[in-house]
């Protein structure tokens, strides 16, 4: 398993090492030691999500109040999404970037997003399923978005799905509707650099 950290800080793709043979293939996509001794500090697993989407369906980008935020452990299993993390994080000196890792069931990679960072995916093939390890669970009032087309963020989604064929963001009543990222800080919605960096640090001891 290989950690590989993201041009946002605090999130890192993790490639796992697939066993096969004829029978079919194993792997480990989380381990809970291999994790620690990447990231310093345990994941509390508090939650665990799964989803299923038509390709073009557009999730995101969401986050959550700081502390204690919502860190998320993510792979696709089956089909193919492209994943990405966008800092949210008032006074992060990448403040704004964004960076993705292509999630699929070829390579079976997984993405991981420490608190305080914003989370979003597009589906590139109906049917693509999507599992979440979550640090804490669902709280409808600390919970809040971002549009994912927000042209000042600059996401660049795909246009074409897994088998080539063309296809247009679907986004759900709730994200379309999420303001744009200099709105939410406005709005005092996102959380601070300093904020996040003292709840990790009480992670670590």
């Amino acid at each position: 398993m290989q950690f590989r950290e993201l041009a946002v800080p605090g999130a890192y793709e993790i490639t796992p090492k697939q066993f096969g043979d004829p029978r079919g293939v194993f792997l480990e996509w989380f381990k809970a030691s291999t994790f620690s001794e990447h990231l310093g500090h345990d994941l509390d697993l508090q939650q665990a999500n799964l989803s299923v989407s038509a390709a073009g369906v557009l999730r995101g980008i969401h986050f959550a109040d700081v502390p204690p935020g919502q860190a998320k452990y993510v792979t696709c299993p089956k089909g193919a999404v492209l994943d990405v993390v966008v800092d949210i994080r008032v006074g992060s000196p990448t403040f704004g970037q964004w960076d993705s890792v292509l999630l699929d069931d070829v390579d079976r990679r997984a993405i991981y997003l420490g608190e305080g960072l914003g989370h979003a995916f597009m589906s590139l093939e109906d049917d693509s399923t999507v599992m979440y390890l979550c640090s804490t669970g669902y709280n409808p009032t600390a919970e809040h978005g971002v549009h994912p087309l927000d042209p000042a963020v600059g996401i660049e989604w795909p246009t074409a799905a897994r088998d080539g064929s063309p296809i247009t963001p679907q986004l759900s009543e709730k994200d379309a509707a999420a303001p744009t990222l200099a709105d939410a800080r406005e709005q005092g919605l996102l959380p601070t650099l300093e904020s996040v960096e003292a709840y990790v640090a009480s992670l670590k001891g």
